[in-house]
């Protein structure tokens, strides 16, 4: 398979995206072109340690790179201040100083944290993400947003901070549950609602190929979504015009479920639902149309996501809205979300409080 790359043009911190078979192999290789080998920390949870760390450690160091390996715990508790605090004394044992590299080895959560940790160790160490899961190769790895989570919310102490380069290796989507393959399709399908109606089509008609993971299709659909979050990103990097904010259609009420349930469910999960959700909410606003509507839950439930929160979660509109009140996208007390006007558009509005609960009921609560 031929490697696809997608360039982030972001002046002297743009950095090429890498999308290929085998890639794994070449991470030392790809790092010493961009960074004279020293020392550097390669972090990881415990399940993609054991599939792919030494793979990777092996290549870091044959490059010439002296490497730790810091392991933390998978899933979305990890990415917190305790544990980052843990990485940082971690650091500071093995010595790593402002030459130094960090090679975030996993899924959104290794990748948020791994880059936070880069972004505040010695203000700031040049990292590069080497995403493992669908959701992280489609989305989190790209855009240089990095974060831990707070009892407030989702994602609420945070930087940004771009990687110097991002290596998708297709082939550690084989080792994905299903259940965490179809997470990451939301990602996807939120793409083409929000920039690309032909994306969307073309998922819309692919459900078979890419469910039975066809290796070119699946290189298509990163390639295509990298593009689609590259192209945002240059526009705003750091959310400064709202141009970058559509990025977080279906998030808003989506990190609020996600939040509130003690990230029982996949992010992808959430964002599925709160898709539907704000949907919803521009029907009402008579922006987006019924078929359109129709259409968005049509796809997510082809992908096998959730379009409602499951019965016996036992959340109240009044919980969600609360969170959602507390979310970092809320402006002078006037909550904004991300609402579509068509396939392909959308707009970043403020919203009411009858509206969130509108929005907030069309997702089961």
């Amino acid at each position: 398979m031929t490697t696809r790359t997608v360039n982030v043009a972001l002046g002297s911190r743009g950095y090429t995206i890498h999308a290929g078979s085998g890639l794994l192999a070449g991470v030392g290789a790809m790092a010493r072109e961009l960074r004279r080998p020293g020392k550097a920390a390669l972090i990881t949870d415990e399940i993609v340690a054991g599939l792919y760390g030494e793979t990777v450690h092996a290549s870091l160091a044959e490059a010439g790179f002296d490497v730790s390996r810091l392991t933390i715990r998978p899933g979305e508790p990890s990415k917190s201040l305790t544990v980052a605090s843990r990485l940082y004394d971690e650091l500071a044992e093995a010595g790593l100083d402002r030459s130094s590299l960090i090679v975030a080895l996993g899924g959104g959560v290794v990748g948020d944290l791994s880059g936070f940790v880069a972004a505040t160790w010695m203000r700031g160490l040049p990292f590069i993400q080497v995403p493992t899961t669908l959701e992280a190769d489609v989305d989190a790895s790209v855009g240089g947003k990095t974060a831990v989570n707070h009892p407030a919310g989702k994602n609420m102490i945070g930087a940004f901070h771009q990687p110097l380069a991002v290596i998708i290796d297709v082939d550690c989507l084989k080792s994905l549950s299903a259940r965490d393959f179809f997470a990451g399709m939301a990602e996807s399908i939120k793409h083409g609602v929000i920039r690309d109606p032909a994306f969307f089509d073309w998922q819309e008609k692919r459900v078979a190929s890419i469910l039975s993971h066809d290796p070119a299709t699946l290189a298509e659909l990163i390639e295509r979504n990298c593009a689609i979050k590259a192209a945002v990103v240059a526009e705003d990097e750091r959310e400064e015009t709202g141009v970058r904010a559509i990025l977080n259609f279906g998030h808003t009420i989506g990190h609020a479920i996600e939040s509130r349930l003690g990230y029982d469910l996949r992010h992808g999960e959430c964002v599925a639902i709160g898709m539907v959700g704000a949907a919803e909410m521009a029907r009402r606003r008579g922006t987006f149309t019924d078929e359109e509507a129709t259409r968005l839950k049509q796809v997510l439930e082809a992908y096998k996501l959730p379009t409602h929160v499951p019965a016996d979660a036992g959340l109240s509109a009044d919980d969600l809205s609360a969170i959602v009140y507390h979310d970092k996208k809320v402006h002078e007390g006037k909550v904004r979300f991300t609402l579509p006007t068509g396939l392909g558009r959308c707009d970043l509005v403020n919203v009411t409080d009858e509206e969130i609960r509108a929005g907030i009921a069309a997702c089961g609560v």
